[in-house]
């Protein structure tokens, strides 16, 4: 169902809760109400019936005696309590002497008064015989047609006259009355809540739904491809005082969703743009090395040699590019880490020996905490690898700076330590505007000389890949007091030794070296112009640098990407 008719639905839905909300609400007021004055009636009804039991009961005790005296005080109360005034029936069965009563046509006739019916004669019977055989106590007397009479009875034992009954009766019809009215109040009152409940609940149901129904309208735009409309507040402010601050945080939330989405696809059509050339640049080169070799009719040997050296290049920076988009596909995977407890300081220390056999620079390292990482080897050396190269790279011989620093991080626990590795040189740095998207696929600051040292802008990528892989981060900055560039990468679960222990001689000899060796075996064109064709800095050749923790530095992670 789309959202549009998610909506529209939203406000039916609603006033149908609302109606069955009323509906129920009103039923059970009514039941409460209905049942509650029928029995505050009766209740009242039964107060009055004892009341005037207790003043027959009184007259009884009173004239006690003979039977004669005590019908005699019974005959004038009892005339005193008309039943057209009171709508109460007294009556008294006196031994020896008979029936007192106010209504005597009840319980003295058995043919109808002038002007009354057989069937009023009839009824009025059956009222006195009910009236005789009720029960000692209250009980309730349902006549048909009548209705239903309350009536209370009492027997009162007389020295000398024996058992007196009294009795006094009242209809029920005032009650069945008063529950009919409030029954007829409560229906029409219900009725016209029900509308407005219904109206009311239709009006807000489409002013909640407003949101939904522009949500609808820009998911539908965006479901035929255009990512550029956005949910935009209501000016009036009815979205917050309808909505609440959902509607509002929705709206938010649609909207951070699409910007996501558009800079994914951005993103996706920059890098599927950046692959297309990065690979189309060395096939042209080859295709038209090759077409110039066949034109050739018996080319040169040095000649072909050159062609042939130059095609293998192109495929083995093919061939690094390739693997690097398969590490950064990789490292979206759980299987992409193998971690495991890593000697700090012997795992540093061989890394800084590989490297610093590449070129001729000022390296130093300073001092290595000593303890155990959690850590994949292999990748972690490949991202150190990759900075380190990319310091290379981007500073001159012999004497550019490229540090290597590692620091506790600030406000780490001792549960759970996080080294921070930083990369320092002096070379020209980073801009300010590209700190953050230098560690963007493909994204080069210089292009035309990272492309012509056979960088592709895919090694920071790499390094973000991994730190983020070990549930840490990577962030480029500038160094203090050197100029060049500072990249500082966070990766948790160090465990720091109980003791340190002393660095030996050759640490310290290793922390702080100027490396000036031979043109022949550490020459500038072997250490920086060739490193394309080698494959780079350390890990692609180098035994001293595989030694323990071999992780190949491919091509396009070499460089740094400016």
């Amino acid at each position: 169902m789309s959202l549009r008719a998610a909506a529209q639905g939203l406000r039916w839905r609603l006033a149908a809760w609302v109606a069955l909300v009323v509906v129920v609400t009103f039923a059970a007021t009514f039941a409460i109400v209905y049942r509650g004055t029928g029995s505050q009636l009766r209740a009242q009804t039964d107060n009055e019936l004892r009341g005037d039991a207790t003043a027959l009961t009184r007259i009884v005790q009173a004239a006690s005696g003979s039977s004669v005296r005590i019908a005699n005080t019974l005959a004038r109360y009892v005339a005193g309590q008309s039943f057209a005034t009171t709508s109460t029936v007294l009556f008294a069965v006196v031994p020896t002497v008979g029936i007192e009563t106010n209504t005597p046509e009840l319980f003295s006739r058995s043919v109808p008064d002038d002007g009354e019916s057989a069937a009023v004669q009839r009824a009025e019977n059956r009222l006195s015989g009910r009236l005789m055989s009720a029960p000692i106590g209250y009980s309730t007397q349902t006549l048909g047609e009548e209705g239903q009479f309350r009536v209370l009875k009492r027997s009162l034992q007389v020295p000398q006259v024996g058992a007196v009954l009294v009795g006094v009766g009242e209809s029920l019809a005032p009650v069945s009355h008063a529950q009919q009215g409030v029954a007829t109040a409560f229906i029409y009152a219900g009725a016209a809540a029900l509308l407005i409940a219904l109206l009311g609940s239709l009006l807000i149901g489409a002013r909640l739904s407003r949101p939904l129904r522009r949500m609808a309208a820009v998911a539908a735009r965006v479901d035929a491809g255009d990512l550029r409309p956005r949910i935009e507040p209501d000016a009036s402010g009815g979205d917050r005082a309808f909505g609440g601050r959902e509607i509002v945080v929705l709206a938010e939330a649609f909207n951070h969703m699409l910007d996501r989405l558009a800079e994914a696809f951005a993103g996706q059509r920059e890098f599927i743009a950046d692959a297309s050339h990065e690979l189309r640049t060395p096939l042209t080169v080859m295709r038209g090395q090759l077409e110039v070799l066949a034109t050739q009719r018996e080319p040169a040997a040095q000649e072909v040699r050159r062609v042939e050296g130059l095609v293998q290049a192109e495929i083995s920076r093919l061939g690094r590019m390739v693997d690097d988009m398969l590490l950064l596909a990789k490292a979206e995977h759980s299987e992409f880490l193998r971690v495991e407890q890593v000697d700090l300081q012997s795992f540093l220390l061989e890394i800084w020996d590989g490297m610093t056999l590449v070129a001729q620079r000022r390296f130093e390292l300073d001092e290595v905490p000593s303890g155990t990482l959690l850590a994949d080897p292999d990748r972690l050396a490949q991202a150190l690898r990759n900075l380190i190269g990319n310091a290379i790279e981007h500073t001159s011989s012999p004497h550019g700076l490229v540090r290597l620093r590692v620091e506790p991080a600030v406000g780490s626990s001792t549960s759970g330590h996080s080294l921070h590795f930083i990369v320092e040189d002096d070379g020209p740095g980073i801009p300010e505007d590209q700190l953050e998207r230098v560690f963007d696929r493909f994204h080069r600051v210089d292009a035309g000389r990272d492309r012509a040292s056979g960088g592709v802008g895919l090694g920071l990528a790499i390094v973000r890949a991994i730190a983020e892989a070990h549930g840490g981060s990577v962030v480029a900055g500038r160094a203090v007091g050197v100029g060049g560039a500072r990249i500082v990468v966070q990766i948790p679960g160090f465990s720091p030794s109980a003791h340190r222990s002393p660095p030996d001689d050759d640490s310290v000899r290793r922390r702080s070296r100027l490396r000036a060796g031979s043109t022949s075996s550490r020459g500038d064109s072997s250490s920086r112009g060739d490193s394309s064709s080698r494959g780079g800095p350390p890990g692609r050749g180098g035994s001293v640098v595989a030694r323990r923790h071999p992780a190949p530095l491919n091509g396009g992670g070499r460089h740094r990407e400016r």
